[in-house]
């Protein structure tokens, strides 16, 4: 077994060893666009079939509707009040909800900004008052929700509103026409969540180049097993990569099993704490909704990454949260025998692995491990994961040839995906190189 670098107590065994800082980063690409983000209202906002608008039904500001934002075809309005031509309905499911109408019902107020929050799902029935107008976001880019249409920043579980669900002026209210949370700057630090029953932490990362006044992305980045937040924040490659962009980063705390702080990635390597089940793909999604409150976040575009077991967590996100995350990077862990029949993600999304060919931790062309006390591992290897992942995307044909950086891919896959295998030739157990994953990862957004 070849040695590796080791940032952790001499308790931590062989799958989680990582080396802090002995990673190349790379030259990134700098033309990664922001846009596409969601206005943090999310909102209902649309009226329910056939509803018309009271005080004479006009919209506000000429019955312009904020950008995505709709007036329901053939609505009436009383008083000679005009309907507006410009606005149009976005229809694309979990992801998007312009605070459109249902069949002849207008709607000027409900609006939101380009893209909706995670699952942002509009309420059925939601009803404008008065007339619809708009609130303070008004017909400005990003527009505010109107009276009785803007929602908290959640909108409930999941960012969905309730049934009916219109809400009144202000509360949590909407964005304006940066689509960002008031102060939208928070400090670096440690933060605290409670998930179940568990209560879990991760550290947040916000760089310099980061100004709160536009929609960035977010990474969340996952420790090695026996590894934490912090250390990994000091080892990960991605922030030397990811920082001048303004992206920001979110390291979290694994909870304890056999070998230390680790992630659940059914049948490894942390099941339950106290008898409580430890549920990382919930952990996950909450600290993105919890960044979402506090940052300027794009809600399109979120990645999971991560070394080793790590890397395991970040494909586990991938087979089980694509509806949060956009793509997924990870090092030096394949999908197991023991999950790989779960793995049946919502949407095809793309996947871009990292692994050294010579890898003694995580053995390259994949095997049974057992490593973990009690807890079996059996690898499909690096070429056998790509070629699942090519499946569960519906990709044809075959993969390029490898570039020059070792990256073979999958590019004709279902809703224009990717699956990319990058082998380090002379590589071991070793973390992505930032500076060729980051570039690919960030061209993809959710739909």
């Amino acid at each position: 077994m070849s040695a590796i670098p080791t940032i952790l107590s001499r308790n931590l065994l062989l799958l989680g060893i990582l080396g802090v800082g002995l990673w190349g980063c790379g030259q990134t690409s700098t033309g990664g666009s922001t846009g596409g983000t969601t206005s943090h209202a999310g909102g209902s906002g649309g009226t329910a079939a056939g509803g018309t608008t009271s005080n004479g039904g006009t919209v506000s500001s000429g019955g312009t509707s904020s950008a995505g934002g709709s007036v329901g075809t053939g609505g009436a309005t009383s008083s000679g009040g005009t309907q507006s031509t410009g606005g149009t309905k976005e229809t694309g499911t979990g992801g998007k909800n312009s605070g459109g109408t249902a069949a002849g019902g207008t709607a000027a107020g409900g609006t939101q900004g380009p893209d909706a929050g995670a699952g942002g799902i509009q309420g059925t029935g939601g009803v404008t008052e008065k007339g619809g107008a708009t609130g303070t976001g008004g017909a400005g880019t990003g527009g505010g929700m109107g009276s009785g249409g803007a929602i908290g920043h959640d909108g409930g579980p999941d960012g969905r509103t309730g049934t009916g669900g219109s809400t009144g002026t202000g509360t949590g209210g909407s964005t304006g026409a940066g689509t960002c949370p008031s102060g939208a700057k928070p400090a670096d630090g440690t933060k605290s969540l409670t998930v179940g029953s568990l209560s879990r932490s991760y550290i947040l990362h916000v760089p310099s180049a980061y100004t709160g006044t536009a929609p960035v992305p977010l990474v969340v980045d996952f420790h090695p097993i026996g590894g934490s937040a912090s250390q990994w924040r000091s080892g990960s490659p991605y922030p030397a990569v990811i920082d001048k962009e303004g992206v920001i980063s979110a390291f979290p705390d694994g909870k304890t099993g056999p070998m230390g702080q680790a992630w659940n990635v059914q049948g490894c390597c942390v099941s339950q704490v106290s008898g409580a089940d430890v549920d990382d793909v919930a952990f996950a999604k909450a600290i993105v909704a919890d960044i979402e409150k506090v940052a300027c976040i794009d809600t399109k575009r979120i990645y999971a990454v991560g070394f080793s077991m790590g890397g395991g967590m970040s494909n586990w996100l991938a087979c089980k949260a694509p509806d949060v995350f956009a793509a997924a990077g990870p090092a030096s862990f394949d999908l197991t025998k023991q999950n790989v029949d779960d793995c049946k993600p919502s949407r095809p999304i793309t996947v871009i692995e990292w692994r050294g060919k010579s890898d003694t931790v995580v053995a390259y062309d994949g095997g049974h491990s057992a490593l973990v006390t009690g807890m079996a591992l059996d690898f499909l290897g690096a070429v056998g994961t790509f070629q699942k992942w090519a499946s569960l995307d519906g990709c044809t044909g075959s993969p390029s040839a490898a570039d020059s950086n070792g990256c073979q891919t999958y590019s004709q896959c279902s809703a224009s995906v990717q699956v990319t295998l990058c082998t380090d030739a002379n590589g071991g157990h070793e973390a992505a190189n930032a500076g060729i994953v980051w570039p690919i990862l960030k061209k993809y957004t959710l739909p």
